[in-house]
């Protein structure tokens, strides 16, 4: 949290809407094209006539308390909000009477408070929620957006503009929210040359930084805070050392100043190696006195520049980066140095758990093997962050054992934003479906009920730190994200992360709402291509649990197997032969199955038992094997890849009825993004398809159209 004066610590900011009987007349208002520069904040005149003029008959008069750098941010957002989706200037006021707000201070300094009776829920909410309540103080009645820190009012307000921008009823708000998730946090993978892992350019300008803060920072934050993210990672886990150089910190505190308001904590990527490549050390060992030395030095200087660093993220000892196990130490050992510099300042470490050796025998163990013996032997301010399946962000992968082994380290849950091995922003492809699978799923590690996402709040293992951490898919295009769905992934990370039990579908509605219209001729037929986005894919990249298909390099496909190292190729993976297809994980193969509970790993070490969804990642199935439609597994398989197609090609059918009814920049954008994700989706399934058949060797299923090239052209023309 952003640190406060005692005297602001103690106090609890309150927003008052009144309610008025006094008709207000709408001023004119002008709709342009959005590129989608606004995401879910466009702030559009409510379109429903009856419940504009009801809007504007309950919120007469505005006013705050307090005038820090954050009330200030939310009393802007409210104003924009309220001029935007009311179409008046609401005025703010700043006594009792008929126009006028009663402005308290801390609780019971007024009357107000104990009427409206706020003190046990302000208790609930913690240092980030909030309280939204319909009340009626000194015959005036009213609306109360409250919380006991300015960011939790900051937060309410959002919360509020929300409620108006998707039509729901104000006039009897009961509203306690608070974060079940602690460090809500994008990682963003941008390089200081301004290129980014994925496609685009990064949105940081470095060159003009510390001087020039373009108002997309701003934009960036005021966009963060409306779904409650409050950590993010300026760069690349593959940390090049110069972010911690003294010019690049100066960059670095200047975009803490411009985040802080809307409070969002600054961390940094840091690279294992950093004390001998600017430090000039012979060695990086933790255990070395002159490392230990060098760190808190380092770590002094970044602190007085920027007060409130959040800590370090750190990717180590994997894909060629340097790390702990260089000098026989472990990962706890190399966490807990870095750990114990940020200690006194309250920063914290986040150590990935995406480690492993080359060439192993079953690369989805790694990440346990490695990181299990070490339970409890990180230091209390380190976090393990663990992506949510056990390899490598795929489309669908069962969750993690690490998420039910870890009881004394806390673990944080990563997911890729950035759709990365679901077609980057040329999918269409809602994650919020894939994340919840995640969270949902029960670990088994106490008993029935032990789901990932009690494990990631801390309530399952008494973790004191918890955290949930989105790779982000943000670039410099005006649209953010390249693809005016990408935002609604953006969107559903920070709703989930604070609050879990929120259904994809609920996400859905609001995003939609928010984007494009309160119509339900928009919202029915968008949330249905949504909710099937994600399933489309699977279906047409890596059905019935195949995974890490795509290879190593620029090229694509099943059939990569070029890269010395055997686990950066697709055929480790999948293990097609003639006799079946997919990786043997039960106790007969590498006994993956075992890093679960027992009722977990006896349901998945079953060919019968193992949901079919998973089946290929953890048995090796015989061609002729009976599925439970009663196909065949190499029929399935067909069905599958042909079946992800026919749902694309529904969602061009679908998107197509809506001409017209969004804005014509917006349809035709995603209309020519969907073309291309057809192309893709066909190549994916033909290749594929053909690719498998060389080992099945089995007619393609009657009644499918047969693939238009052959396997040759497939392998030199790389769907994305």
């Amino acid at each position: 949290m952003i640190s406060e004066s005692a005297a602001l610590r103690r106090r609890w900011y309150p927003v008052f809407l009144f309610f008025s009987v006094i008709v207000l007349f709408a001023s004119c208002s002008v709709v342009y094209a959005d590129d989608g520069h606004s995401l879910w904040l466009r702030y559009d005149l409510v379109s429903n006539k009856r419940l504009l003029q009801e809007y504007r008959g309950l919120i007469k008069s505005v006013d705050f308390e307090g005038n820090s750098p954050t009330i200030r941010a939310a009393r802007k957002e409210l104003k924009r909000g309220l001029d935007g989706l009311l179409g008046v200037t609401v005025p703010e006021v700043g006594s009792v009477g008929n126009d006028g707000v009663l402005l308290a201070g801390s609780y019971g300094s007024s009357p107000v408070f104990g009427q409206i009776g706020l003190k046990s829920d302000l208790i609930k909410v913690g240092d980030e929620g909030f309280v939204i309540r319909s009340s009626v103080f000194d015959g005036k009645k009213g609306i109360v957006i409250t919380a006991n820190k300015d960011i939790g009012v900051l937060y309410g307000v959002f919360e509020f503009l929300r409620l108006l921008q998707t039509n729901r009823d104000i006039s009897h708000l009961d509203m306690v929210s608070a974060p079940r998730i602690k460090l809500r946090m994008l990682n963003h993978w941008d390089n200081l040359d301004g290129t980014r892992v994925y496609r685009g350019s990064s949105i940081w300008d470095w060159n003009r930084l510390p001087t020039h803060i373009r108002q997309r920072y701003i934009d960036y934050a005021r966009a963060n805070a409306s779904i409650g993210i409050n950590g993010t990672v300026l760069n690349n886990v593959n940390a090049d050392p110069q972010i911690v150089t003294h010019d690049y910190l100066l960059k670095v505190a200047a975009l803490a100043d411009a985040f802080r308001p809307y409070g969002i904590r600054i961390f940094l990527s840091a690279n294992f190696d950093s004390p001998m490549k600017l430090g000039g050390l012979k060695t990086a060992d933790p255990f070395d006195p002159e490392v230990k030395e060098w760190w808190e030095n380092k770590v002094k200087e970044i602190y007085s520049l920027i007060p409130d660093f959040g800590g370090f993220l750190v990717k180590a000892n994997s894909e060629g980066e340097p790390g702990p196990a260089d000098y026989g130490r472990t990962q706890a050992d190399g966490a807990n140095v870095l750990a114990d510099a940020v200690k006194p300042y309250g920063g914290i470490v986040i150590w990935r758990a995406f480690v492993y050796a080359y060439n192993p025998k079953d690369r989805a163990r790694e990440a346990y093997d490695i990181f299990k013996p070490l339970d409890g032997k990180f230091d209390s301010n380190v976090l393990v962050q663990v992506k949510n399946g056990p390899l490598d962000f795929q489309p669908r992968e069962p969750f993690s054992p690490l998420f039910g082994a870890m009881t004394r380290t806390p673990v944080t849950m990563e997911v890729d934003i950035g759709q990365g091995a679901l077609g980057g922003e040329v999918g269409l492809a809602y994650l919020a479906p894939m994340w919840r699978e995640c969270l949902m799923s029960d670990t088994y590690a106490k008993g029935k009920g032990s789901t990932v996402a009690k494990v990631i709040d801390g309530s399952l293992f008494g973790y004191k730190m918890t955290g949930m951490a989105g790779v982000s898919n943000i670039n410099d295009d005006s649209s953010w994200t390249g693809n005016i769905f990408g935002q609604a992934n953006w969107y559903a990370f920070g709703r989930l992360a604070w609050d879990y039990d929120i259904t994809s579908k609920q996400i859905a509605d609001e995003w939609i709402r928010m984007t494009f219209s309160n119509d339900t001729s928009v919202i029915d037929p968008i949330e249905k291509i949504m909710m099937a986005s994600r399933e489309n894919v699977v279906n047409y990249r890596d059905p019935l649990g195949l995974n890490m298909l795509g290879g190593w390099s620029v090229y694509h496909g099943p059939w990569v197997d070029n890269s010395t190292h055997a686990d950066w190729n697709s055929p480790y993976y999948h293990r097609a032969d003639s006799v079946g297809i997919g990786f043997d994980r039960t106790r007969a193969g590498s006994d993956a199955v075992d890093q679960y509970h027992p009722p977990v790993a006896d349901e998945f070490n079953s060919m019968k038992s193992c949901p079919e969804k998973y089946l290929l990642w953890f048995h090796h199935v015989p061609w002729n094997y009976r599925m439970k439609s009663g196909n065949t597994l190499w029929y399935e398989l067909c069905y599958h890849y042909y079946e992800g197609v026919v749902g694309v090609e529904e969602t061009e059918k679908i998107w197509d009825s809506l001409k017209g009814k969004i804005d014509d920049a917006e349809f035709n954008s995603v209309r020519m993004l969907l073309k291309m994700q057809h192309e893709n989706a066909v190549s994916w399934r033909d290749g594929c398809v053909l690719y498998f058949q060389t080992f099945s060797r089995l007619p393609i299923p009657a009644g499918l159209p047969p693939p238009e090239h052959d396997l040759e052209y497939y392998e030199t023309h790389n769907p994305r």
